[in-house]
């Protein structure tokens, strides 16, 4: 299985690689792959194609709370394995 990576305009997350790969979605248990919020702020982007939900990275530190998560537009490409979807 591959490995999600960021997009090239994504700042990279100083996760460590084993906290990287059981980090989920806490609502709906996908992955998550580095994206840019609307702010130019990193956060962690789920790829749930169904429920898509964008959290928020502060001070570097994940906060996976689905309250603080923000819903990604509906038909907005949604990063898949750090590649932007069609």
């Amino acid at each position: 299985m591959n490995e999600p990576t960021a997009p090239a305009n994504a700042p990279a997350l100083s996760l460590e690689p084993w906290l990287r790969d059981i980090l989920r979605c806490p609502a709906t248990g996908a992955t998550l792959v580095d994206g840019l919020g609307p702010d130019g702020e990193p956060e962690l982007v789920s790829t749930d194609p169904d429920n898509p939900l964008a959290y928020p990275v502060r001070g570097g530190i994940p906060v996976l709370l689905v309250d603080d998560a923000r819903q990604v537009r509906p038909g907005a490409p949604v990063p898949r394995d750090g590649v932007s979807a069609p």
